[in-house]
């Protein structure tokens, strides 16, 4: 035959029923949209970060400083380059209202700004003013505003006064809009902002506090950003800066909308390949519908490789429609909900349409429909002339011939090869790959494993005189009920859900459950050197005290190992990756574990010697005798480390990277830190005093830091669960049609078992209790591999000891039963309802 006849026949197939093949189409739009509706919300980020960069940086470049301000020589640059210079000082402050017992507390990012604040952008104020007049103030006492949180939790009301430091300022209005939120990266409070210039009699900026000096510029249009930092790089590289511009005016946004996107486009992977076994189970029934059309074609002479394109062709189209409805729904949903995302989003974004994800979401679309519909179209080359006077579906395996199986692997390694070069996160979409391979080989090997199961059940002697459940296990040995793509499609999605829910129950229960009972109550900061020792008799001489931790605080930045620049010898470690708290003792502190080399003696005062932490180090390659030079406060101290040590983190105490011996540090301006573990009802008066007596010191409360941090988790599960929950409604369309196309078998079972005396209540029993137990099978095949899943991230990426849940996995077992069983009762009521003399007849 020529190809236009076969085109023909194609088209006139797709014209005479379309039933068979809608489940083909919506599975490939479900997973289509979801990548496509990910990979256009992430671009309308982008580019609303790249549009507002200067705003939300709060000029056109950033020169910061940690714990100082800019020197004369540095300054004089700034202003010789720019237009405008801000100077801007950022800290943490606790804000008081009232006094004694009645004082109210607040932690708050200070913002400290100058009269040019801001360059870019505006500030909104409730009620509307400009920023100057409500920094103004009244009386001679500064201004203030706040954001809105601070203020109800402290109970203020417009033009009330409160303290930062000793220095009173008036509440003059709501802070409601900070153009340059998106730059300042995590804070512990809402934010504050004041005049710089009113801090100087506050206590809060003395030498060793510990704070952040930016100096936002506007510069000339045509200056040249990259030259400009390579300028400051070469002259101020040894004073410890950090340069940012307007062309990543928000890092950090960029990178958490760049992991929390591609982790979601990996979830719409999933969803892909649940709608890959919907794609390969509908063409298969479709076929299996087209077995005496395929042979009766074949008995009028028609070539295998002509048959072979009649179907290629119609599978083609379909993923045409397929794979456009998906772009449709997934570009014009993002741009119908545009108005409601961009007020819920904490960042601009700018939608429109964006080719490139919707490019990318068309080819994963194509690849997977043709991975998953090429082996059963396959099929068709063993369909013979004699299959006319069969009835029966032909279940058993059958290998495609080497053609196709090379064209299957070809298409395999394209995908794979899109996915991961297309990732922004390679390592992740590797692994997620293999992940999804994995999960399906299991899934597919379980569901071979349960009618296995089934059909020996069925055999057995304890079920005679128990038609209803022995009919259920032979039904789902044989190849009517979809057993596999049931199990995969379905367990596939509640695995993703599974995994997801054990990680956040896991973290939820690492920072609630666990920590607090460990943690201090407080972290105190910026505790002058001559405050210490009151400090100290203060909080050990409180019986509610159990243990008090202190230490001299620095900051610093490693900026070369072994006189070579840093990264090049570590690479990105996060060590690297900004400034570290650095620290000086004589003796190693209590519960201090060497690990290898040797503290320096209490009276040492030679060369510069450093203990640093010993897993760190590991990771960064360090061994004894390595040189550091770490830049602190613009000085650079090159020393030898001569120990390593244990350093845990997950008690939230105190615990450096850096230690070094006290000489090393002499004369450096610092402050100290502390940590209080005292009971609950000792902490407020502990807060109290401190803040009372000394106004610069801030404490901070372990407790709100952890809610702040659970917060945050919740909405990050919260999103991942909605990419997760795509993917279960791929599945339960799976499981959609595979009831569907198992409804001919089921009705003909149904006659039957009429025909011999079963009640419509034994059949609908045996319909149910077949799906139930397939969706318990699912969901427990879930439940394993999500908890494995979880276990593997929660012990080795979060490294904290993993808890198994039990609430969420007996959910997720009881989502499969509910799923399945809902699919397969809701085709049901036509088999029950058929006539078996008619449905008889029909198959003589």
């Amino acid at each position: 035959m020529k190809p236009m006849v076969a085109a023909r026949i194609a088209a006139r197939e797709l014209r005479g029923g379309r039933t068979g093949v809608r489940i083909f189409v919506l599975c490939l739009m479900l997973g289509v949209a979801a990548i496509a509706a990910v990979g256009t919300l992430r671009a309308a980020i982008e580019a609303g970060l790249v549009r507002e960069g200067a705003a939300l940086l709060g000029g056109d470049a950033e020169m910061e400083f940690t714990y100082r301000f800019a020197n004369d020589a540095e300054r004089d640059w700034m202003d010789m380059k720019a237009d405008r210079v801000s100077e801007i000082a950022d800290f943490r402050s606790l804000a008081v209202a009232g006094s004694g017992e009645d004082a109210q507390r607040g932690l708050t990012q200070v913002k400290a700004v100058d009269t040019a604040y801001p360059l870019a952008g505006s500030v909104v104020l409730d009620p509307p003013m400009p920023l100057a007049d409500a920094l103004r103030g009244v009386d001679g006492t500064p201004g203030a505003v706040m954001h809105t949180a601070l203020i109800d939790r402290m109970g203020l009301g417009i033009g009330e006064t409160f303290r930062l430091g000793t220095q009173d300022f008036v509440l003059s209005a709501e802070l409601v809009l900070e153009p340059d939120a998106g730059s300042a990266g995590f804070s512990l409070g809402p934010r504050a902002i004041v005049y710089l210039d009113d801090l100087s009699q506050s206590g809060l900026l003395s030498p060793g506090t510990l704070f952040e000096s930016k100096y936002r510029l506007d510069l000339p249009p045509d200056a040249d950003l990259a030259e400009l930092e390579a300028q400051a790089e070469g002259l101020f590289r040894e004073g410890g800066f950090r340069w940012r511009d307007s062309r990543d005016g928000a890092p950090g946004i960029r990178d958490f909308v760049e992991r929390t996107s591609a982790f979601l486009v990996l979830v719409g992977l999933a969803g892909l390949a649940v709608g890959g076994v919907g794609i390969s189970a509908s063409v298969r029934a479709y076929l299996d519908g087209k077995i005496a059309t395929i042979a009766t074609l074949k008995t009028l002479g028609a070539e295998r490789r002509t048959i072979f394109a009649v179907y290629l062709l119609q599978i083609a189209v379909l993923t045409l429609v397929g794979t456009a409805l998906g772009l449709v729904l997934g570009a014009g949903l993002p741009l119908l909900l545009s108005p409601v995302l961009e007020a819920r989003l904490p960042v601009p974004a700018e939608f429109t349409i964006f080719p490139v994800p919707l490019l990318k979401a068309a080819a994963f679309g194509v690849l997977t429909a043709a991975i998953f519909a090429l082996w059963p179209l396959a099929r068709t080359d063993h369909i013979r002339p004699a299959d006319l006077f069969r009835d029966a579906v032909n279940d058993r395996l059958v290998w495609p011939r080497p053609i196709f199986l090379g064209c299957l692997v070809a298409l395999v390694a394209v995908l794979v090869t899109l996915v991961i070069f297309t990732s922004r996160t390679e390592t992740l979409a590797a692994w997620t790959l293999i992940s999804l391979a994995g999960a399906m080989l299991v899934l597919s090997i379980a569901a071979m494993g349960v009618r296995r199961a089934a059909l020996w059940l069925s055999a057995r002697a304890v079920l005679r005189g128990r038609p209803v459940l022995r009919t259920a296990f032979a039904a789902i040995a044989g190849p009517g009920e979809g057993a596999g793509p049931a199990m995969i499609s379905l367990g596939l999605g509640l695995s993703v859900l599974a995994a997801v829910g054990q990680i956040n129950a896991n973290l939820r229960y690492a920072i609630e459950g666990e920590l607090p009972d460990i943690a201090p109550s407080y972290f105190f900061v910026d505790i002058q050197p001559d405050q210490i020792d009151g400090y100290l008799q203060r909080v050990e001489g409180d019986a509610g005290v159990a243990k008090v931790e202190t230490a001299p605080m620095l900051r610093g930045v490693i900026t070369q190992i072994n006189g070579r620049p840093a990264v090049d010898v570590a690479g990105p470690h996060w060590v690297l990756r900004g400034d570290r708290g650095v620290t000086y003792s004589d003796m190693p502190p209590d519960d201090t574990v060497v690990t290898a080399g040797e503290w320096w003696p209490a009276d040492y005062d030679g060369p510069p010697q450093i203990s640093f932490a010993a897993d760190e180090a590991t990771e960064m390659g360090l061994v004894l005798g390595d040189s550091l030079t770490v830049n602190i406060l613009g000085r650079e101290i090159t020393g030898e480390i001569t120990s390593f040590r244990e350093v845990d983190f997950s008690t939230a105490g105190i615990g450096f990277i850096l230690s070094m011996n006290p000489s090393a540090l002499r004369g450096a301006p610092h402050s100290f830190i502390s940590t209080v573990y005292a009971d609950r009802e000792a902490e407020a008066a502990i807060l109290r005093d401190v803040a009372d007596t000394y106004p610069n010191v801030t404490g901070i409360r372990v407790r709100d830091a952890i809610e702040n941090v659970s917060g945050l988790l919740g909405g990050l599960a919260t999103v991942i669960s909605y990419g997760a929950g795509v993917t279960l409604l791929t599945g339960f369309v799976v499981l959609i049609g595979s009831a569907l196309a198992g409804e001919r078998s089921r009705t003909y079972e149904a006659a039957i078992l009429k025909t011999i005396g079963a009640t419509r209540g034994q059949i609908l029993t045996s319909f149910a209790l077949r799906s139930s137990v397939l969706g318990i099978a699912a969901g427990a095949l879930a439940f394993a591999a999500g908890s494995a899943s979880a276990w593997a991230v929660i012990t080795y990426i979060m490294d904290v000891e993993y808890v198994l849940f039990m609430a969420p996995s007996v959910g997720i077992v009881m989502g499969g039963l509910l799923l399945t069983l809902g699919a397969g009762l809701a085709f049901a009521w036509r088999p029950l309802s058929a006539r078996p003399a008619k449905i008889l007849r029909a198959r003589e």
